[in-house]
């Protein structure tokens, strides 16, 4: 791993000459990914319904039971096409020409070439529209051109090229930078061969052009923006191996398999044999544990060395189907080890010759992974261990809920060693509620409860757990993996009202089949938070995964002006924190 640390030892190796790939028929998969689909189809829409999901933002719609997407329908569309069969043509052809309506074609308005995300919301009615969509819808209209362009009537094929080059127009107005992975990948797929397609030198050297700063900015941390994220990792994988499956433009497909060798590694080593999980920390996800469609992916991926399930049984995407995906060879034996790894990576550079780094480390029993500084969003995992626990797994998580909502203000601070995390967690001033960006507060809050949360979840038999006196900590048993939470330094509050000065406690609770270590920070009536105004807000603890004595690891709180200072030797070395002693700036 290139700009990291990686190290293994007590291998057990894992031997790949075993792989399952006699029965893997994509084909017959695909049909029946089709076929499931059959009753979502709504031929008066000529689209594909689909259940309602929303992100809580850009669309509006706040209850539905069923929707229709555009970009569902086109994938949709792209699948029929490509079984093959006379039957689905007309079908698919409808669908495409539906879909295409729907696109902006107004150059004058700041939507121009993208599409809507669904048939019952216009672009107009989205707050805001997603520009995306012109990546998202593009890259499927521009696959279906180059596997079935002479299937096409002419007068598609050519409300395609249109609605494809406004796409790519859209794209290169917005000109989505390096650090936004999944987007900049999209972006490049739809312009490059959209321009080979059509001979469109202009679209085709802006496609390369963008992969070109895509590895320029990616290479040298050897991680993608989204670092070890389960979600961005399989779209970037996924997208990338299209690229390099299709694009004539070599030098494209050069840059795509070297992106690909660094992804495919990276997953690799953060894969868990024992608990089939994907190791932490993660920048962005969606689910603590891996979904049934991501272990798929991997199975198929790897020439079914990952076996989940029967491959009639095994879920499939249509979107895979020629797509080009394959683990390297090379690679296959990290998913099958079970071993000792520690993985220590700078996923963020400052330009300071500082940045972010994220530790990882695993044993054949379980896995921990934390960021050393990363804002607790709902979609990070700053602070995670799993464990095996019997055939199953059970994970960890560390969050700061918000009346039960994952508050984007609170920052893990983290220095860890092996099995052990030195977390802790500080306050900002002027960052996001539930938020990075969309819901920025001015360091207040209204609030009802505030709590830190160690989470557990997964599987729940064979776990115990106990709430030491005072606010020591808490013991926690995994199966046969014993952890350790232990309380350093534990202030929050000193406000004229907030807390008076009691001091905190942690509870033990069991609610929606997870159970829970809180830390509660407030729990009342509802009133206002000034982070501000708090005399103190810092918090320090030990997190212990594993059989080794946490009595040895004694530190030393300090006080030095606005910082906490946590400081002790574990395992030959200093384990330290450096916190602000109450909430402020970055």
């Amino acid at each position: 791993m290139k700009e990291a640390e990686y190290e293994a030892v007590a291998a057990g190796g894992g031997d790949t000459s075993g792989m399952n790939t006699a029965s893997i028929n994509e084909r017959r998969m695909l049909l029946k990914a089709i076929e499931s689909k059959e009753d979502q189809y709504n031929a008066e829409f000529r689209m594909l319904r689909s259940p309602f999901s929303s992100p809580g933002y850009h669309t509006t719609i706040k209850q539905a039971e069923f929707i229709h997407s555009t970009s569902k329908s086109l994938i949709y569309a792209l699948g029929l096409l490509d079984t093959g069969l006379a039957r689905y043509e007309r079908r698919a052809f409808d669908i495409i020409e539906q879909v295409i309506s729907m696109q902006d074609t107004d150059r004058s308005r700041s939507t121009f070439g993208i599409w809507p995300w669904y048939y019952e919301e216009s672009l107009d009615q989205m707050s805001p529209p997603d520009w995306n969509w012109a990546d998202f819808c593009g890259k499927q209209l521009v696959m279906t051109v180059k596997r079935h362009g002479d299937r096409l009537p002419e007068g598609l094929r050519a409300a395609m090229r249109e609605a494809i080059c406004n796409a790519c127009d859209a794209i290169i107005i917005r000109d989505v930078g390096p650090h936004y992975t999944n987007i900049a990948i999209m972006g490049a797929f739809v312009t490059l061969i959209a321009g080979e397609l059509y001979g469109r030198e202009d679209y085709r050297l802006y496609g390369l052009e963008r992969l070109e700063k895509l590895a320029a900015y990616t290479k040298p941390r050897g991680a993608f923006q989204e670092y070890n994220s389960p979600t961005y990792t399989y779209i970037a994988i996924l997208e990338l191996s299209k690229i390099a499956s299709v694009a004539v433009t070599s030098r494209a497909g050069e840059i795509c398999e070297e992106l690909l060798d660094m992804a495919w590694e990276s997953v690799g080593v953060h894969y868990h044999h024992a608990t089939a999980q994907w190791s932490g920390p993660h920048s962005r996800t969606y689910r603590t544990l891996l979904r049934d469609e991501t272990k798929a992916f991997m199975q198929l991926a790897t020439g079914g060395a990952l076996f989940y399930s029967p491959w009639e049984d095994l879920y499939y995407d249509e979107e895979w189907y020629l797509g080009g995906v394959a683990c390297p060879a090379k690679h296959v034996p990290l998913f099958l080890a079970s071993e000792v790894r520690s993985i220590k990576q700078c996923y963020e550079i400052d330009g300071k010759g500082g940045g972010k780094s994220a530790t990882t480390f695993m044993t054949p029993e379980f896995t921990l992974g934390s960021f050393d500084c990363e804002i607790m969003w709902n979609q990070r995992r700053t602070l995670l261990a799993y464990i095996a626990n019997g055939e199953e797994a059970t994970y960890v998580n560390l969050r700061c809920l918000h009346d039960g909502y994952d508050y984007c203000s609170a920052v893990l601070h983290s220095d860890q060693e092996q099995g052990h995390a030195l977390f802790g967690v500080g306050f900002l001033t002027s960052g996001g509620d539930s938020h990075p960006n969309l819901d920025r507060m001015d360091g207040r809050i209204q609030a009802s409860d505030l709590r830190l949360r160690l989470e557990i979840g997964g599987c729940l038999d064979r776990v115990s757990a106990a709430v030491l006196p005072g606010n020591e900590g808490a013991d926690m048993r995994i199966h046969e993996t014993p952890l350790k939470l232990r309380t350093w330094h534990a202030a929050f509050g000193q406000d004229d009202v907030l807390r008076h000065g009691a001091p905190l406690q942690w509870e033990a609770s069991e609610a929606d089949g997870n159970l829970f270590i809180d830390l509660v920070l407030y729990s009342g009536v509802r009133r206002e938070i000034d982070f501000r105004s708090l005399k103190e807000a810092a918090l320090a603890f030990s997190l212990f995964v594993g059989r080794e004595d946490p009595t040895t690891y004694l530190p030393k709180v300090t006080m030095d002006g606005d910082r906490i200072g946590v400081s002790g030797t574990w395992r030959e070395r200093e384990l330290s924190l450096n916190l602000p002693a109450r909430p402020g700036e970055w």
